[in-house]
């Protein structure tokens, strides 16, 4: 573990190496889990605001499913979730033409009708993190056999899952932040990939 400012990052997530390839797992990490996806205080008003324009993205088994228990749903082991369809699927889910399940929040950000790609906790996958008083841990934790792929994908083009996650950390923590572990990286880690 190394502290960076407010956080504890596993060495993992320097050390190892990942790049989903959709190809492969066909996006299944978000049909593939105990729940819907984590998501923090804030992004509830979020999703308040931008539902009815996300809405027309919406699988019609997700758009049943959202009206059936809401927009977003309180789990007691993982605190606010999306829903999930039958305890699989994330309603916000979809499948596309190549039959990769997509996000309705993140299409609707790449067509600039939204200002909000998607849940943090989606973007940063596979980083976990548990939020402690004073720390926020951040764990690498992929899918032993749907993230296989992306794990030999980062392996083959040599990136490791913080410079992976770079977009997603910067929005999460600032650009200080990430330029920080950066740092620490070549110091460390980068010698050591080197060697």
């Amino acid at each position: 573990m190394i502290v960076i400012e407010h956080t504890l990052v596993s060495d993992e997530v320097l050390e190892e190496q990942f790049v989903c390839d959709l190809n492969k797992c066909k996006g299944g990490c978000c049909e593939d889990g105990d729940t819907g996806a984590p998501l923090e205080t804030a992004e509830l008003d979020i999703i308040n605001e931008v539902y009815e324009i996300v809405k027309p993205y919406l699988a019609p088994d997700g758009l049943r499913e959202i009206e059936r228990v809401g927009r977003y749903q309180y789990d007691k082991e993982f605190g606010w979730v999306t829903p999930a369809v039958n305890g699989g699927i994330c309603a916000y889910g979809y499948h596309d033409d190549k039959g990769i399940l997509k996000c309705a929040f993140e299409q609707a950000y790449n067509d600039g009708k939204i200002n909000w790609k998607k849940p943090i906790s989606c973007h940063l996958f596979p980083i976990r993190i548990k939020s402690g008083k004073e720390y926020d841990m951040l764990n690498y934790e992929p899918r032993e056999v749907l993230c296989a792929p992306a794990c030999v994908l980062g392996k083959k083009l040599k990136v490791p899952v913080y410079q992976f996650l770079k977009e997603a950390l910067i929005r999460k923590y600032g650009q200080e932040y990430y330029e920080g572990l950066d740092a620490y990286y070549h110091q460390y880690h980068g010698k050591n990939q080197a060697g």
